[in-house]
């Protein structure tokens, strides 16, 4: 990854890129700047053109430096709690674990609650940060449940999922690209989920390194531990009190020994040490050692670490005894909150009074060290662990834990649904605040129909999509329809997790089921109409997103359950309709390949039914059969109308995922296919964009690589290559079909900037990614890679196998959507060989100049070059520049002895960039 850009960012850019190194969207930045989210995305592109790399989180990288924020090179540590309070003592430990972490990739602090490991691994955090060129992140663990470690993780380092990449994947690819430090907090309660976490990580990102705190190992290979004991009795235990005594009291000046005996009566536990301190105002330091004598004298006798842990939990019910009633009863009934909570929350959760009452028992709480404030736009407090657990004990011997889970449930919902109702950019960071606790109190209601359980999931499923955590929100979709009250309330629900699972995944199997139970729901309530509708959405996806093999589902089934939505539903009804005629046209060949004929009824029909999202269903089967007929400018033309139908799918809804993924991928394909390479950069560079499938390690970069290899920007497309193909390795080197290519386009650039070893390097990886033994399984790889290399063969010039290679590409039936490529790059190498038959294949090729703009170009050129015809050459040249393919161009150029000088001057300059 380069870090000099070629060109100086302008001010508003370098404001833009300072704001990326927060980790900010393109609308939180568009909302801090007063400018256009459109207009953000234009900086950030022009941002990833002069600096050359691949994506934001790159750039992320580089923001500290580039910004001028600061010239020290290193990273900082985003996430870090806000310690509100003077870290004391502990220089012998943060030594100790600054060592460890330069020679070790795991290292965990182990001791008991209270002790003070958060502190520490904050100070630790903080001190690191600038070792670690990409800097780190901290992630409190307290609130998340075993189910949604990785959400976390992933929620901290500002990662969603993509398309075909679990949110895992996300994580190690975002670790991976450099040296990181990533802070684990409290693991205590999710040893199995982050351990497995852990070595994953450890595995795939060589360059992290992980700092963990727990009550116990993580016990995952090369941990290297570092106990955390209690503070040093004399010094910075009786500090630490001295500190937090004088928040409480400016004016306290206890008796020193005093204050050395009550410290030591704490076993110098910072937490004990804090709740003590915070009572120094109203008891003093004798008084204090006075009420504390009773409590600790009961502890006498037992075994050291067994001790401490009493003493502290005796200090905590010491604490929570000198409370009066009502402070009590707020304390233990905000043991529900699993994480940080607003006066409203706490006011609708515990109902033991009126706002401004429960206002100020947080505050007589908080002034006794029992609340931690946070701060920030909306004040918001939380528990401690140790805090919690106390106070959970209470709730239950208290008999109010099912009620207050009850009204924790309620709250949940309630705020579920005005979060949803609210815009993504508004919702992001209340949704990040209260995430946890809606999480939890879904997985508390016990299975069976809930309408309240039923709306939580609902919502928090919309809430998940909406911040692309795709599979998340397919599960809780799940859980709705779970919980629905009636079957006909979990229709939508499992569409929606249909809609998910395709939108994530590329492919239908599961989805394929939902449908299905979605269509059996539907019956239940007698609702023909709807059941018509899953079982044809069942059935059109069956055949549209099929990319595994195993994933096939037999035409004769998919006939039968056709058959059974034609029963069901009002055929008259327009959506009804739309719905069936697509799906007869996904089945009417009786394989995967859409009709021609029944493809325009069912846009006919879809139009008339006013649903865009089965307008652009129904465009992908128009343009699809037109591709696979050839007739590829119609097959462009028409993705183009399904990209033109973007504004009216909304991002926020999941019917509509399915839709927007497919349309900007496929305007690529299409794009290229059809040889118009400024629509196809274009598109390319609209996926890049895309937050449903943009930041993907290698798919985003994917679509832009052939375009930028053949319009002749080569090192940029090579650059992205190397991004690309890390991106892949660090996923564990799956099967990617779809992967080829881009690699092949590497190898074109290769090959024409007169590269021999990369050209073999990336042409031999070209056959890795898809996962195939042999070429021959895929045409359209058959003919790209003919294509190269003729291309690459008529440049070198090498025609010593030029016949072999032309019979290769003429004798060839099915090439696929880039036949014309091949058969027009063939031509011209018949032509440049002097093959007696270079005639026959030029005009043999003609006809895709109909159907591709850079065949046609080719086969101008290849026609001047065979009759010597300077017009046809110039008529070469005005169709590159048309296509912008600039390498080209200037290769013809070389053709024209007046202009060769030009030629050779813009090979030059292309080849330099």
């Amino acid at each position: 990854m380069s870090s000099i850009a070629t060109e100086r960012p302008s001010k508003r850019e370098a404001e833009v890129l300072a704001l990326l190194q927060l980790r900010l969207t393109n609308a939180e930045i568009a909302e801090r700047l007063f400018i256009s989210v459109r207009t953000v995305e234009s900086h950030v592109s022009s941002l990833l053109r002069k600096y050359g790399v691949a994506d934001r989180f790159d750039l992320t990288a580089l923001a500290r430096p580039a910004a001028g924020d600061s010239t020290t090179p290193g990273g900082r540590m985003s996430g870090l709690p806000d310690p509100r309070t003077a870290f004391v003592g502990r220089e012998r430990e943060r030594e100790a674990v600054l060592a460890a972490l330069a020679h070790r990739r795991l290292v965990t602090l182990l001791g008991p609650g209270g002790v003070g490991k958060t502190r520490l691994a904050g100070a630790v955090g903080a001190a690191a940060a600038p070792t670690f060129p990409l800097g780190g992140v901290f992630v409190d663990l307290v609130p998340v449940r075993d189910d949604f470690v990785v959400q976390a993780v992933a929620t901290a380092l500002g990662v969603t999922e993509q398309v075909q990449q679990p949110l895992l994947a996300a994580i190690t690819d975002r670790l991976g690209r450099g040296r990181t430090l990533l802070v684990l907090d409290n693991c205590e309660h999710l040893l199995d989920p982050v351990a497995g976490l852990v070595e994953r990580i450890l595995s795939a990102c060589p360059e992290v390194t992980v700092l963990a705190t727990s009550r116990e190992r993580l016990a995952v290979p090369g941990e290297q531990v570092v106990p955390v004991g209690p503070l040093p009795l004399g010094t910075d235990a009786v500090t630490l009190f001295h500190d937090r005594a004088r928040a409480a009291d400016p004016e306290f000046d206890g008796d020193p020994a005093v204050v050395a005996e009550l410290c030591a009566r704490l076993d110098g536990m910072p937490l004990a040490i804090e709740l003590a301190a915070a009572r120094s105002a109203s008891l003093g330091a004798a008084g204090l050692l006075a009420a504390l004598d009773d409590v600790l004298l009961l502890l006498a006798g037992g075994r050291a670490a067994d001790r401490r842990h009493r003493s502290l939990r005796a200090v905590v019910g010491w604490s929570h005894d000198l409370l009066d009633d009502d402070e009590r009863l707020l304390l233990r009934r905000l043991a529900v909150f699993v994480g940080s909570f607003d006066l409203p929350a706490a006011v609708a959760v515990t109902d033991v009074g009126a706002p401004g009452a429960v206002a100020d028992l947080l505050g007589r709480l908080a002034d006794k060290s029992l609340l931690v404030p946070e701060r920030g736009a909306v004040s918001r407090w939380r528990l401690l662990d140790t805090v919690r657990a106390f106070a959970a004990e209470r709730l239950t011997a208290a008999g109010e834990e099912p009620a207050l889970r009850e009204r924790h449930l309620c709250w949940a919902a309630e705020t579920a649904v005005a979060l949803r109702g609210h815009p993504a950019d508004r919702c992001r960071e209340e949704f990040r605040a209260v995430a946890d606790d809606l999480r939890a109190a879904l997985t508390n209601c016990p299975p069976g129909p809930s309408p309240l359980a039923h709306q939580l999931a609902r919502a928090l499923g919309h809430l998940a999509y909406v911040h692309r955590f795709l599979l998340e929100a397919a599960a809780h979709f799940e859980r709705a329809a779970a919980h629905a009250p009636a079957p006909g309330d979990a229709v939508p629900d499992l569409r929606h997790a249909a809609d998910c699972i395709v939108t994530a995944t590329n492919c239908s199997p599961q989805a394929f089921r939902h449908l299905l139970a979605a269509a059996e729901g539907a019956r239940a309530a007698g609702d023909g109409d709807a059941r018509a509708l899953a079982l044809t959405r069942a059935v059109e996806l069956a055949n549209r997103f099929n990319a595994e093999p195993a994933a096939e589902i037999p035409q004769q089934r998919l006939r039968e359950l056709l058959g059974q939505a034609t029963a069901a539903g009002t055929v008259g009804k327009p959506t009804v309709a739309a719905g069936l005629t697509l799906a007869n046209a996904w089945t009417a060949s009786g394989r995967c390949d859409p009709d021609p004929r029944l493809a325009a009824a069912a846009l006919a029909a879809a139009r008339a039914a006013g649903d865009p999202v089965l307008i652009s269903a129904s465009l992908d089967a128009v343009g699809g059969a037109a591709g696979r007929a050839g007739r590829l400018r119609e097959a462009h033309r028409v993705t183009g109308e399904r990209i033109a139908l973007l504004p009216e799918l909304s991002r926020d809804d999941p019917s509509a995922g399915v839709e927007i993924v497919d349309a900007v991928h496929m305007a690529a394909t299409w794009a290229i296919a059809a040889g118009d390479l400024p629509a196809a950069l274009a598109a390319a560079e609209r996926v890049y964009r895309d937050d449903l499938v943009s930041n993907h390690p290698y798919a985003s970069a994917s679509k832009l690589i052939p375009a930028l290899a053949l319009t002749g920007r080569f090192n940029e497309a090579l650059r992205h290559t190397e991004a690309m193909w890390a991106g892949w390795c660090r996923a564990g080197r799956p099967a990617a079909p779809w992967l080829w290519l881009a690699v092949l386009a590497a190898a074109l650039a290769c090959g024409l900037l007169g590269d021999g070893e990369r050209f073999g390097l990336w042409r031999a990886r070209a056959l890795e990614v898809t996962g195939l033994a042999a070429p021959e399984q895929v045409p359209n790889f058959v003919a790209f890679l003919a294509f190269v290399d003729a291309r690459v063969a008529v440049h070198t010039p090498r025609t010593d196998a030029a016949a072999a290679l032309v019979m290769r590409v003429f004798g060839s039936e099915s090439q696929g959507r880039y036949g014309p490529y091949a058969r027009a790059a063939a031509a011209e190498l018949a032509v440049v060989a002097g093959l007696p038959d270079g005639a026959d294949r030029l005009a043999a090729a003609a006809p895709d100049g109909a159907e591709n703009d850079w065949a046609a170009a080719c086969l101008r050129r290849a026609a001047g070059r065979l009759h010597h015809d300077e017009d046809a050459l110039a008529a070469s040249i005005r169709a590159w520049e048309r296509i912008d393919a600039r390498f080209e161009r200037a290769c013809t150029l070389l053709l024209l002895p007046e202009r060769a000088a030009e030629g050779r001057a813009e090979l030059v300059e292309l080849t330099r960039r």
